[in-house]
């Protein structure tokens, strides 16, 4: 049996794909461990993890500080903010928890989310065979390519910091999504392995007695949504009120019409085999569980990696865009009819969900680091 590293940064929609692959290396009878914030970390994975402190709590409160300066700025300055003040720093805090973790754990492997830099980086000076987790598939896509300045001083921190592009290793990329997807191809070390969603740990409570007969349609924005959320919360419970729906918002709890069911968390992919449809900020994780259940979305894509990931969704024909910051309650009343009602929505999803079948999953992504060790 192998020895399996995993490295990943404070954030959920990160470590929810590691959590299903290493819980299927578990049951191989694989040694897994995950190096991070045990905090984060904690919660995600199964009982009895083992799990390596890179980041305490201290510098994980001043990472959400950070990434809540980081969604109240616009254009260019995103990603200035985004690399200078985030993803270099934390690679750099991580590289001592890292190192440590492999001295201990002595893995024969080490799995690398796309921003945890300090993996790579440990792993080569370790002499170590290293592969990537890539949470998104935006940055491999490479939305700089048009913009080469940026892209050339993206490139130029990441060399400064690891003397090299570490977001991806050239051995192996799990990407958890499929060209149906994606509307691509990559390189043969790039595995399309569709969503990991086996194995998976959710400890939210959910009122299931609360969910009516009626047709379900989930709004999440995820965890990062700045104050602007406000407004568009607003605009959504404005546009369902009438509505023969039961909407489930994730949300802090405020007044809302009878047929909106309003929690501030909520375990989701449990939730996802009882909608009819999604209603999302464009997040990875969010959309391919949706796709993954052939949820037809509305996405509302805010920043980061989600217009490329709403891009996706429009143009495998499941889903309809809105624009985040200026959506009204009758642009997002009239999305959420069309995927619901509309039967071509539904029909794409379901494409994609059989591409996500046949792709194989945590299954598939296991079977990848096997090979990996054997050389």
């Amino acid at each position: 049996m192998s020895r399996f590293l995993f490295v990943v940064p404070p954030l959920t929609g990160h470590v929810n794909p590691t959590a299903s692959v290493g819980g299927e290396l578990l049951a191989r009878g694989h040694d897994v461990a995950w190096v991070g914030h045990p905090g984060t970390l904690t919660p995600l994975l199964p009982d009895g993890a083992v799990i390596f402190p890179a980041i305490d709590d201290r510098l994980e409160a001043e990472i959400r500080e950070k990434r809540e300066r980081w969604l109240s700025l616009r254009g260019m300055a995103v990603l200035k903010f985004f690399w200078e003040e985030f993803l270099i720093p934390l690679g750099h805090a991580m590289v001592p928890g890292v190192t440590d973790a492999v001295r201990v754990f002595a893995p024969d492997v080490v799995v690398a989310d796309q921003q945890a830099l300090a993996g790579p980086v440990v792993a080569r000076s370790a002499g170590l065979p290293w592969v990537t987790s890539a949470s998104t598939s935006a940055e491999l896509v490479n939305p700089l390519a048009t913009m080469p300045k940026v892209d050339a001083w993206v490139r130029g921190l990441l060399h400064g910091f690891a003397g090299g592009d570490v977001r991806f290793s050239d051995r192996l990329v799990l990407l958890y999504s499929s060209k149906a997807l994606v509307g691509r191809e990559f390189g043969e070390e790039v595995a399309f392995v569709g969503p990991a969603l086996s194995h998976r740990v959710e400890r939210v409570a959910f009122p299931w007695e609360r969910l009516t007969g009626r047709r379900r349609v989930l709004v999440s924005l995820g965890t990062l949504n700045g104050p602007a959320g406000e407004r568009f919360f607003g605009q959504v419970l404005e546009a369902v009120a009438d509505l023969d729906l039961q909407v489930i918002v994730v949300a802090p709890e405020r007044p809302a019409p009878d047929n909106v069911l309003m929690l501030p968390s909520v375990p989701q992919l449990a939730l996802m085999p009882h909608l009819d449809a999604v209603v999302t900020h464009g997040g990875h994780n969010t959309v391919c569980e949706a796709l993954a259940h052939g949820l037809p979305l509305v996405v509302a894509p805010i920043r980061d990696d989600q217009p490329t990931v709403a891009g996706q969704v429009v143009a495998a024909g499941a889903g309809v865009r809105l624009t985040y910051s200026r959506a009204k309650a009758a642009d997002i009343r009239s999305a959420v009819l069309s995927v619901l009602d509309e039967p071509e929505y539904a029909a794409a999803a379901g494409v994609v969900r059989d591409s996500f079948l046949a792709a194989g999953g945590a299954a598939a992504a296991a079977d990848r680091l096997e090979k990996v060790v054997a050389g």
